[in-house]
């Protein structure tokens, strides 16, 4: 039995970009973990909880209030990841997508079902 595709040639790419539905939709899911806090965890690094509750929060409603997303510092439109200066301290944030047990990585971050979101806040030095 052969396992050949007989509609695709040796070397040709194939396209695994998701859909603008699916983007979407994780745009979605990204934005309501940092804007609303729904939808998986926020970590703190011990980078950013050394520098005091007062700190801390700035950051936090630093981080919510983001909004300045471009193609260049968001190339695939879903909201996952920035770095910016907050109190004088460039830290980063990002979001990723592991599967239920937090073991693997997520298999459709597009579903809330399947996925776990995990957002790190911390200190552009600690990465």
């Amino acid at each position: 039995m052969s396992h050949e595709n007989p509609s695709r040639t040796f070397g040709e790419a194939i396209d695994i970009a998701p859909s603008l539905e699916t983007v979407a939709k994780i745009r979605q899911l990204n934005d309501d973990l940092r804007i609303r806090r729904l939808g998986g965890t926020i970590v703190i690094t011990a980078g950013i909880s050394a520098l005091g509750p007062s700190a801390v929060r700035d950051i936090i409603a630093a981080v919510t209030a983001f909004d300045r997303f471009s193609p260049e510092n968001d190339p695939y439109g879903e909201h996952d990841c920035a770095v910016m200066a907050v109190v004088g301290i460039k830290i980063i944030w990002k979001i990723d997508y592991y599967d239920l047990t937090r073991r693997f990585h997520s298999s459709d971050p597009s579903d809330r079902s399947v996925t776990s979101r995990v957002m790190t806040i911390m200190r552009a030095d600690e990465y």
